[in-house]
Order: C-alpha cells, then structure tokens, then sequence
C-alpha cells in the first residue's frame, strides 16, 4: 500500500502537467499512475500513419516548456510525443510514475477522508487528494454494424495501430471519414492495393497552412525565448478570433464555409464525386478538418469512396446498403471515441457509494469542468465542457492546473481535510452553461460526438478560453463545502 498526498491518474499532457506543478509548489508527496509503459497519452496510444496535430505546436505545447525545435509549423505525432517523454525526463517525473498501473476502482472512504485506488496488477494507493487525467479519447468507438465478429481478416481501430501488420498491397477498408480517417486515408492509398473509404457523413475540410520550420526561425527561438513567445501569443489570439464564429455570431462562419467549398471545387474535379463530398451541415457543428492531400487521395485510381451505409461485415468482405459486396483483406475502423462515457462504470465510487458513471447516464456534468458534487476531494482535467473547437486543449489543461494548485494551497493554509462542490453551485454552473451553449454552432442541428443523448453540449467550453482561464483563475471556495 502506497500512501501519498496526491494521486494523479494518467501520464498525458494533464497528467505531467499536474506533476509539474505540484513538484515546483512543494505541495506534498505525490505519485502517478500509468496503465501503459510510458507516458504520451493519447499521442502515445495513436500511431496510425499521418497522425498529427490540428493546432499550431507554437501553441500546442506547455507555456513553461516552449520547444524551439519544432520541425513543422503543426506537430506531427512521433514530436508530440518526444516532447512529453522529455519533459517528464527533465522534470524529474519519472521516479514519481507506477508505470503498467490501469486502475479498476477509486473509492472515497469517508472514515479517512481520501481516496481508496486498487489497480488490475492488485496493487492499492491511498491519497487524501485524486486528480483523473484520464483523457477524452481513452474508448474507442466501433461501428453497430451485423458482423463485425465475423470477419477473418485484420481489423483494427485507429488508436490501435497494429504496426505489425503489413497493409502495402492489401485490399483495406476504412471506416469513418472524422480527423484519424482524414489524416490517415492519404497515407494508406500510397501503399495498399486498393483502398475503400466509406462515409457516413462528408466533413467541411479547410486548407492546412502547412509548412516546414525554417533554421533560422528555430535558432532564434533557442536564441531568444521571447521571439517564440510573442509567436505562441500572436498564433493564440488569432485562433482565439475564430470563437466568435463558434460560440456567437455562426454567421461569420460563412467566410470559412466559403473558403471549404473554394478548396473543394479546387481539388476535386468530378461533380459526381464533389457533391458527395459537400457537407450537408453548418461549418462548425461538426469537428472542421484541416487537410490539403484527403481530397486528391480520394481520386486516386486504386481508391473509392461508398457512401452507402455498411449493411453487413462477412468473413472477407463489406456489404453495402446496395447489395454490393467488396472483398478486403483488412478493415480499419477510423470512428473516434466515446467521450460521453469516458469514465467507465464502477470506476470512481463516491462518499455515498454513488457511481460516477451512474451520475453521468444522462451526459457528463461537472462544475468547472474540475469538480464533481458527490466526489469529494476529486479533481478532473480535461472534464465536461472543457474541450475546444478553436485552440488549444494544453491551454485548457494549464488552467485547470492552476484551479487545482490552488485548491491545495488553500485547503493546506486552512487545514481543511475535504473540499466537495456544493450540488447548487454544479447546477446553476450547468445552467448558465447549457444557455451559452444555445448561441453556439454546435447546437445548430447536426448529430455529433460533441453532444450527449439527449443533444446537451457535454463537451466543448462555449466561449473564449480566455473566459475559461479567468473562471479557474483562483479556487472559489465558496462554491463549496469543506470541512476540517
């Protein structure tokens, strides 16, 4: 039995970040858990061909840890992920993480006043404080579709990359045509055989302002700190722009919306094939895409995009709503995540035996997107209704870190033993949150994994992140109950 201040659960960006910072304020002992081998998160877990980020690294990085060094103006996955292992090196973490450590249950004990955490290698923590850097992207959705488990061939998800496996020359099939399936569709029509991209829905895909850092541009970084500051605060405020169009004003989207339909018309001649890549909904309701190669893939001799729905999966082929029957070798199911159930049942128990997941059925709901009522003395990075459409998530994070920070500073200077969000203030929080959300373009009538059952915006914040990080600027704690 381990016993420590603090238990951070996850190694990503929130996770390092969190230790970080709990090191650098001197606020007790601490330790990570880590279900994989390695830290990275989720640009560990991913490693499909083309993965990369859709936010400029200028900003895509810790403001504490810039990185002269990138080597494109939008990080691609392997950087990404060398950037997080050596900030853990460099700030000593290392020694602070129980690598191979998946937890299966927290419980609050209310005797002790902290947090019971058992993991499947049957090893138990004890922390008077729980920080869940879980991640939304941790379970990975697959399609409802009728025989799926029947299938001989290879099939695997996109956050599973099997590298193993050999797809040049092969007959593949992706399913889903979101971020990973735009990102990956170019890469693999270069090398498989032939390659079939079927789509439920076409996405708005804008250029990608692409390009390679100049040598000159990265010895001035190394040589001037504040160079590439000012870069990282001039790339924010432009992004920061754009959540007028998203969170206020929906019809200044239109500029972008023209400027998609341009880069359609642009790089795809077929008018057949162009209107079955126009999008049907507003920009903005569903994830806007960044990519300058998807759309010349997808003419491509040996590439087809169906956009029939899959009827049936049989033992070496797809069958669409048609009838029409495509043998494959090997199937990749490009279908993103579900972050409305993020957090798996019996997960986190809380101080009345409640399950967090219980309390979630109908839609994740927390106050500040940190802090659940019902869960003491448990903070959540990456919570509901902290995800961006616009910037930024290392933004998001750094100021839930400091809500966070702050909280233990307090409850260490007042002695206080636990600090719960009071139910009222979660409510009228998600209140005030559900009618700003009503302006927004995410709401505007498209399906999409932004919201929950019921068509609540559970995921993204809905206004500026400059907003967010005012809101978490200092531990309110009058908007909970603590005791000693």
């Amino acid at each position: 039995m381990e016993d420590v201040d603090v238990l951070i659960l996850g190694a990503g960006f929130g996770g390092l970040c969190m230790g970080v910072h709990l090191q650098r304020g001197g606020l007790g002992s601490f330790a990570i858990l880590e279900r994989a081998g390695e830290v990275g998160g989720a640009w560990r877990d991913n490693r499909y061909p083309g993965c990369a980020c859709d936010v400029p690294a200028a900003l895509y990085s810790y403001s504490f840890e810039p990185n002269p060094d990138w080597s494109r103006r939008f990080a691609e996955r392997s950087e990404i992920f060398a950037y997080l292992q050596r900030c853990a090196d460099e700030h000593g973490l290392r020694s602070r993480i129980r690598f191979g450590e998946e937890v299966t249950r927290a419980r609050y004990e209310r005797g002790r006043g902290g947090w019971l955490v058992q993991t499947a290698s049957g090893q138990s923590y004890r922390a008077r404080v729980l920080v869940a850097a879980l991640g939304a992207f941790g379970s990975p959705t697959y399609p409802a579709i009728v025989g799926r488990e029947r299938f001989e061939g290879k099939q695997f998800h996109s956050s599973a990359w099997d590298s193993e496996y050999d797809l040049a020359g092969k007959r593949v099939a992706v399913i889903g045509t979101g971020a990973s399936g735009v990102q990956l569709v170019p890469e693999l029509a270069r090398r498989v055989a032939r390659l079939d991209v079927y789509q439920r829905t076409p996405p708005w895909v804008v250029p990608r302002a692409e390009r390679t850092t100049r040598a000159l541009e990265r010895a001035l970084y190394r040589a001037s700190p504040l160079a590439q500051r000012l870069v990282r605060w001039f790339t924010y405020w432009r992004l920061e722009a754009a959540a007028l169009g998203f969170t206020r004003y929906p019809g200044l989207l239109r500029i972008a919306e023209l400027q998609a339909r341009r880069h359609l018309r642009r790089q795809v001649a077929s008018d057949e094939l162009r209107a079955q890549l126009t999008p049907r909904h507003a920009l903005g309701c569903k994830r806007v895409l960044l990519s300058n190669d998807y759309y010349p893939a997808l003419q491509r001799p040996n590439v087809e995009l169906i956009t029939a729905p899959i009827r049936e999966i049989r033992a070496r082929s797809l069958v669409d709503a048609l009838g029409r029957e495509r043998e494959v070798d090997a199937i990749i199911h490009a279908t993103g995540f579900d972050v409305q159930r993020f957090v798996p049942r019996g997960l986190f128990i809380g101080a009345e035996a409640q399950d967090l997941a219980e309390a979630w059925r109908d839609g994740p709901e927390a106050y500040k997107g940190t802090t659940v009522a019902g869960f003491p003395n448990l903070f959540f990075l990456v919570g509901p209704n902290t995800g961006l459409g616009h910037s930024s998530m290392v933004f998001m994070i750094e100021s839930q870190v400091a809500y966070v920070v702050d909280a233990l500073r307090q409850m260490r200077a007042q002695a206080w033993a636990r600090v719960e969000v009071a139910p009222a203030a979660q409510s009228a929080y998600n209140r005030a949150l559900r009618a700003r959300s009503r302006r927004t373009v995410w709401v505007s009538g498209c399906a999409s994994w932004y919201l929950s059952a019921t068509g609540c915006n559970t995921t993204l914040w809905p206004d500026f992140s400059f907003q967010f990080r005012r809101a978490t600027r200092r531990f309110d704690a009058a908007a909970y109950r603590v005791a000693r």
